[in-house]
């Protein structure tokens, strides 16, 4: 008995690192850029989000990501051009998005297009950052929520397991017509 728990912990111990070294997917978590156009003056959301992504070819991955953007402020200038004053929004966004992923090869760098599809949900609130996400949440089905088309692309760069992402492109949201909008995400990447 001893020798075969010895036998099965020597070729667990063997085969371990090569299961490790296997690209079944990726985790990963982003600060996020998320320029919203419609507004005047335009705003610029900060945020930050997670996504994980499984491998269905060498080259193909099914992505989900979510990522949820804090209140802004903003400076509003009055007409006659010499006042302002600065407002808060109380604006918040929460992104969820789910779709294809088309990379190159599996080595060290890639780069990659994707297309998803998903949402975008709109609430306004002066909770803090715990207590505003988890009521964004709950605001999903309930709230000011849009379908979301968002083609993008980047690069990715890995030594060993662990690596950098960077992408972009245009979020567009649908409510009365398509508004385009800017999307920036970064963020360390862990593949398994």
């Amino acid at each position: 008995m001893k020798r075969i728990a010895l036998l099965t912990l020597l070729a667990l111990g063997v085969a371990a690192p090569s299961l490790f070294a296997q690209d079944h997917g990726e985790v990963g978590v982003f600060a996020e850029l998320f320029r919203l156009q419609v507004t005047n003056p335009i705003i610029n959301f900060v945020g930050v989000g997670g996504r994980v992504s499984v491998n269905v070819h060498h080259n193909v991955q099914l992505e989900a990501e979510m990522g949820y953007d804090f209140k802004r402020n903003f400076t509003s200038e009055f007409s006659n051009g010499i006042s302002s004053q600065l407002v808060t929004t109380r604006l918040r966004n929460i992104h969820g998005l789910f779709g294809p992923k088309l990379q190159t090869g599996g080595g060290a760098f890639r780069a990659f297009v994707t297309v998803k599809g998903g949402f975008i949900n709109f609430g306004a609130s002066n909770e803090n950052v715990p207590n505003g996400f988890i009521s964004q949440i709950g605001d999903i089905t309930s709230g000011h929520t849009d379908a979301v088309l968002y083609p993008g692309g980047g690069i990715e760069a890995y030594l060993g397991p662990i690596g950098l992402r960077l992408d972009a492109g245009d979020e567009i949201y649908f409510e009365n017509g398509a508004n385009h909008n800017l999307r920036v995400t970064f963020g360390p990447h862990i593949r398994f």
